[in-house]
């Protein structure tokens, strides 16, 4: 079944692995975004990604084109505004990267940080839960390869990443009850 990537309204099997990575490597292929199709893939208005960059949520871009680095943290930030108020969503990546403004601190490459939430939801899609242990589990085997640049940050990127899971999933959950709402009509 046909579902968007997180934050996005790109159509993929969600449940397939690597379909986001599948995906947006060859959107890169002739280069960076232009914001138009940035608006486009996530599905926000121009103006919106404008005032994310002008509020500091994520590097300005380069000559007006967006890099795969900026282009994730939009999805990630635009998946968790449905379950967080927007200063909440930025704290939560600010617990794993620092200054949002500034690359040079993050401790997670914004696009690795969105393919393992991908990675994770696709795990889920196959076999679902809503315990969070289980997810917690998940989220730590994601992490497997990853290097952390000094001690504790992979502890600090998998708590991250249990809450952007966890918000994903109330997001869902939020839309599935919107739709049964509508059919007590």
């Amino acid at each position: 079944m046909l579902k968007c990537l997180p934050g996005s309204t790109i159509e993929a099997d969600i449940s397939r692995e690597g379909v986001a990575d599948a995906l947006l490597t060859p959107m890169f292929l002739g280069g960076d975004l232009m914001l138009s199709q940035v608006s486009q893939l996530s599905g926000l208005e121009p103006y919106v990604i404008q005032n994310w960059v002008k509020r500091g949520f994520l590097t300005p871009p380069v000559k007006k084109r967006y890099s795969r680095r900026q282009l994730c943290r939009i999805l990630t930030i635009n998946t968790l505004r449905d379950t967080f108020p927007l200063d909440r969503a930025c704290s939560l990546l600010s617990y794993v990267n620092g200054h949002l403004n500034d690359e040079r601190d993050d401790i997670i490459d914004d696009a690795q940080l969105y393919l393992l939430l991908c990675h994770v939801v696709c795990r889920l899609e196959q076999s679902p839960t809503t315990d969070s242990e289980a997810i917690g589990r998940l989220c730590a085997d994601a992490l497997t390869d990853y290097r952390e640049p000094f001690a504790g940050a992979r502890r600090r990127v998998e708590r991250a990443l249990q809450v952007m899971v966890t918000a994903y999933l109330a997001s869902q959950f939020t839309q599935e009850a919107v739709l049964q709402l509508s059919y007590l009509k």
